[in-house]
């Protein structure tokens, strides 16, 4: 133990010791098994701690090999967003059309096919998409006995999508007291269950149903999509201001259709410009830059999630680092917010015997 309090996590820059990370370490005719209890199954540094984990308990005289398994268990800042569920992700833009729905799907996607227990909301009432992005268009949300939504189970995740609810095609004319009341029921009257992450993919911009789900749950952070150019930064900008101004953390930013890759020549074309998130400022990580693809959007309309059906393509490599950079990120927001609550329960004034 003490050799591997040598290992900081490399996103927390704490030791795995006192994080509480190593769940067994012992040593048996001089092999050493430890296994280490990750913040999320989807980490992204999970190979340089497994090195370094490694490499540490190599320093231990009479330790000859070395073998390290995993766990995870996703922390949690203070109370949980709701009953069972530990964090509550909103996926936003300024604007439609930068892909919002798509990334919302695929995160969800990649974190669940990690390990993590995770649902997904349709919170964009007016269009709803996830449901086709799913292949479950003809499902119906059911109740269960305790008179709940039943939220639809697809590809690991459980989700719920008004186009689940309503007839195939019908607009919906809501006024804001009706998008407000069906968002409260989305949350608050939907088995969600035990969940590590439930993501919610908002309607664009900055309207009611933003403002009822920072009204109704504990949200943990917010993700912004948005294009290189700058007629959607414009519009990605508004949004973060609107998520400041609600006390929601932004967590990073996705550049989507942030360029395209030739597949005849390999070539690299910045249709829409390249690196315009950046300009929204310091302070906001880059989650990913993810490639117009078009496979996307074939695996979108086939009702099967990129980052499943076909995940070594350039889009689908960029959106799994996305999500495991995303549960990065919550993780260091919780352990920080575990640290900060942990100091405030000091006594004011300690007394040195």
């Amino acid at each position: 133990m003490a050799a591997l309090s040598t290992v900081n996590d490399p996103e927390l820059h704490r030791d795995l010791v006192s994080l509480g990370m190593i769940e067994r370490a012992e040593v048996t005719g001089g092999v050493a098994q430890i296994k280490v209890n990750l913040t999320t199954p989807a980490c992204p540094l999970k190979g340089q701690i497994e090195r370094e984990v490694r490499e540490a308990a190599l320093t231990v005289p009479g330790v000859s090999e070395a073998v390290v398994t995993f766990g995870a268990t996703v922390r949690m800042a203070a109370q949980p967003a709701l009953p069972g569920v530990k964090h509550v992700l909103l996926v936003g833009s300024g604007k439609g059309g930068v892909g919002k729905s798509s990334v919302a799907v695929n995160l969800a996607a990649s974190l669940a096919a990690d390990g993590a227990r995770v649902g997904l909301l349709d919170a964009d009432v007016y269009g709803p998409s996830v449901a086709h992005m799913l292949g479950q268009g003809a499902a119906r949300v059911t109740a269960n006995a305790e008179r709940k939504m039943q939220p639809i189970e697809a590809f690991g995740m459980k989700f719920i999508s008004m186009a689940n609810l309503s007839p195939a095609g019908q607009a919906l004319v809501w006024r804001g007291p009706m998008l407000h009341s069906a968002v409260q029921q989305f949350v608050k009257d939907a088995a969600w269950g035990e969940l590590d992450y439930l993501i919610v993919d908002l309607p664009p911009g900055t309207g009611d149903v933003q403002l009822s789900l920072t009204q109704t749950v504990q949200v943990t952070g917010a993700v912004i999509v948005t294009t290189p150019q700058d007629v959607a930064l414009i519009d990605a900008a508004r949004a973060i201001d609107m998520f400041r101004k609600a006390s929601v953390p932004v967590l990073g930013v996705v550049e989507n259709m942030s360029y395209f890759v030739a597949p005849d020549t390999g070539n690299v074309y910045d249709l829409f410009g390249r690196g315009g998130s950046r300009k929204l400022g310091e302070g906001y990580p880059l989650l990913g830059e993810v490639p117009i693809d078009m496979e996307v959007r074939q695996d979108g309309d086939a009702g099967i999630p990129a980052v499943l059906a076909h995940p070594d393509t350039p889009a689908a490599r960029a959106l799994i680092g996305v999500a495991r950079n995303l549960a990065g990120q919550v993780s260091v927001l919780a352990v920080n917010k575990e640290l900060a609550q942990s100091l405030a329960d000091l006594p004011d004034q300690l007394t040195v015997v």
